[in-house]
């Protein structure tokens, strides 16, 4: 049975900056560049017609796309490190979105996440690394922060149980509505418009 998870994408360009964090720490099992994304809310192994129920909720979300920033580095298990993630920068829009898709996964009965929140792409996972290493890793990579992207759609995700995390398959796609053309016309740049996901 498949895993299910809410997530945002992460597009190209700032994948391309995250791979470069690549390398540099023993013991790292480093995620595919095409597996990473930014989980919203875990649900896990559900029968289909609750997953059905998941996907017909969150047709009901209406959400402006807003711009992201992927910046700083850090890991998961002080003492026996078990990961290693890059964080997105504080959204309103971003915390908005997640705590509606939270609000109805509890309305469906799902049991809530017991860890807060915090937006993350995980870049590795970790066996056996020592902290001193990890510390040493993140140190190095302490200013890394990637262009604003525009975030236009969030995915229904499933993964299959495997080693390392992926590959993970895009179940179904909610587009977040756009802002106020003339508004956003002028907070993006050319550039940022080629990033702006379909």
């Amino acid at each position: 049975m498949p895993r299910l998870f809410t997530a945002l994408e992460i597009p190209r360009d700032a994948a391309l900056s995250l791979s470069l964090l690549r390398g540099g720490l023993p013991g790292a099992r480093w995620i595919d560049v095409e597996n990473y994304h930014l989980t919203l809310r875990f649900i896990g192994d559900v029968q289909g017609h609750v997953a059905d129920e998941i996907a017909n909720a969150l047709d009901r979300v209406h959400r402006p796309s807003f711009s992201l920033t992927l910046s700083g580095v850090g890991a998961f298990g002080q003492k026996k490190p078990h990961a290693v993630w890059a964080g997105a920068s504080p959204s309103p829009d971003l915390a908005a979105l997640q705590a509606e898709i939270e609000r109805i996964c509890q309305r469906l009965g799902i049991p809530a996440d017991p860890r807060r929140f915090m937006p993350h792409v995980t870049l590795a996972r970790l066996r056996n690394s020592s902290p001193l290493d990890v510390a040493q890793y993140l140190s190095a990579r302490g200013n890394f922060s990637t262009l604003p992207f525009r975030i236009g759609r969030f995915v229904l995700m499933s993964s299959r149980d495997s080693v390392g995390g992926g590959p993970y398959i895009v179940e179904e796609a909610w587009p977040l509505s756009g802002v106020d053309t003339r508004a956003a016309s002028r907070v993006a740049s050319t550039s940022d418009a080629s990033r702006i996901m379909r």
